[in-house]
């Protein structure tokens, strides 16, 4: 097993998450087997818990693992689907290490963070990089060099890159040049992170610098100097027009190259169909505005699968899609506000929890249904159509959610299996379901099967005592996994379609998500 490790320095929010996702591309470009895993220092146990104001969205594995959002990049770039063993956090070390403990498994020994928690660490790196039955296994360690929660961390790859063979562990350092306001570019800051990786035990083979422009060869000379790297190492990530034309930019500085030489490897292939989708990317031609109306909308990266999802179906259709993220809670402050929505060309309800905002949200999705306007649904996105249904066509004035409200007609409400469930993390219904598709229907039409399998993160269903009178008043039920309704659908709409599953965490850049790309090609349609 080969291991590349990716660290950070100087600031948090560099591109590590991008960087590594980019060379592990390259590194698949050329022949490879590639698996990643992310190291996150907080103590949570996973993301499942965290607000997305904090953390941006939580991304849903295909065992119901909640992991960062950097477990979607690899997904996306990588083309692979990952468990909730690659994300690795402070947390589910601890607890695995006070657990052993409890059980006497240390043999009366004082247990210290050298060697158990370390030990611990290293174990989780190599079991998950077995298991993967890849050849070159990504490691991000989060956070920046100096954290004290990355300290054990860091020291497990120390151990790591001591205990195998030098050429089967990389290190790559990602750090920041900035520009003084005479256009200079600086090199202090990368020579300060590098000199506080090396205090550490750790040299990078390779360094990535993030700059707004880029690089120059006299400023790589010099990291290249003071860093004691060579300077063919030291690779310029400047700022990309879109994440997918990254690992081209790191393959033009020579990274999968340097790369495979530092690992004793050699290219078995090259392969240009990542060049050919960017180059799809880039010639699209037309573009759709769609209205994407959350709660969190405040913070991008909160829907930041989502984001990705629409851009893969503009790239299949050929076109660019520009997403407008609204508050819901300012339609329901300015109920007039909602004609402002005639001016888009499709409407988006996305995921979410609570009260907050739902009603604005019910106040778009009515629009979109009675406009015709094409209208995608995700989560509770189909929760709240199913609520705006039962409101204003059955003529249930009182229908909402279990979740939201006390009502007569709860026609969305909490899941049998949620009874009495008092924890909050990994208890939802989490991960990978199947659902069975209503034939000739638009879902059936979509993904071109009679069954699929998509990600789950929810703990309320559509209340199954409504079902019969929806479906006599006009929205049909078209997915479903035995009583749980999955998708429904307005088939007179031209384009209504909503998923109680998270389809966004599928897509791919070359494969996308087949409701994403029904809903775009709607919107696409409607103006050619």
């Amino acid at each position: 097993m080969k291991y590349v490790i990716v660290t950070g320095g100087v600031m948090s929010g560099l591109g590590k998450g991008i960087t590594a996702a980019s060379m592990g591309r390259i590194l698949k470009n050329k022949g490879y087997d590639v698996t990643a895993i992310k190291i996150d220092p907080y103590i949570n146990i996973d993301a499942g818990t965290m607000s997305p104001f904090q953390h941006g969205e939580v991304f849903v594995l295909k065992d119901g693992g909640e992991a960062d959002l950097d477990l979607g990049n690899y997904e996306r770039f990588l083309d692979i689907e990952l468990t909730r063993e690659h994300n690795i956090t402070t947390g589910k070390v601890y607890q695995t290490v006070i657990n052993k403990e409890r059980r006497g498994d240390y043999l009366g020994k004082t247990v210290q963070i050298i060697p158990h928690v370390t030990n611990e660490i290293k174990e989780r790196l190599r079991n998950v990089a077995k298991s993967s039955k890849a050849q070159i296994c990504l490691v991000e360690v989060g956070g920046t060099v100096g954290d004290i929660e990355s300290m054990p961390f860091l020291e497990a790859v120390r151990q790591l890159h001591n205990e195998e063979e030098t050429e089967d562990v990389v290190f790559i350092h990602v750090t920041l040049v900035p520009m003084d306001p005479q256009g200079e570019q600086k090199t202090k800051p990368t020579q300060h992170s590098v000199k506080e990786l090396r205090q550490l035990g750790l040299h990078p083979d390779m360094i990535v610098t993030r700059c707004k422009m880029p690089v120059l060869p006299g400023t790589k000379e010099k990291i290249a100097l003071f860093c004691d790297v060579p300077a063919k190492a030291v690779i310029s990530a400047h700022d990309a027009e879109d994440i997918y034309m990254v690992p081209q930019r790191l393959e033009n500085e020579g990274a999968a190259d340097y790369l495979l030489s530092k690992l004793g490897l050699k290219s078995k292939d090259d392969s240009k169909e990542w060049d050919r989708m960017v180059e799809k990317m880039r010639s699209t031609s037309g573009s759709v505005d769609v209205a994407v109306v959350g709660k969190y909308t405040d913070l991008e990266d909160s829907y930041l699968s989502i984001r990705e999802s629409l851009k893969h179906a503009g790239i299949e259709v050929g076109c660019k899609v520009n997403a407008f993220w609204l508050d819901a809670e300012d339609f329901e402050k300015e109920p007039g506000s909602i004609d402002n929505l005639s001016k888009y060309d499709g409407i988006l309800v996305p995921g979410g929890f609570g009260v907050r905002g739902t009603e604005g949200k019910i106040s778009a999705i009515q629009y979109a249904r009675e406009h015709n306007k094409p209208y995608l649904g995700l989560c509770l996105g189909m929760q709240t159509a199913v609520i705006e249904f039962a409101r204003n066509v059955l003529g249930y004035e009182d229908a909402n959610s279990s979740e939201l409200a006390a009502t007569d007609h709860p026609v969305i409400d909490l899941l049998p299996e949620q009874e009495g469930v008092v924890d909050m993390g990994a208890t939802m219904r989490l991960g990978d379901y199947f659902a069975e598709l209503t034939p000739g229907s638009l879902a059936n039409k979509l993904y071109g099967s009679d069954a699929i399998i998509e990600r789950h993160r929810h703990r309320y269903e559509v209340n199954p005592k409504y079902i019969d009178e929806m479906e006599k008043a006009g929205m049909k039920f078209t997915g479903r996994n035995k009583n749980r309704m999955e998708i429904a659908e307005i088939p007179e709409h031209r384009f209504f379609f909503a998923s109680q599953f998270h389809p966004e965490f599928k897509s791919r850049p070359n494969r996308p998500s087949p409701p994403f790309l029904g809903f775009v090609r709607a919107m696409f349609d409607k103006n050619n």
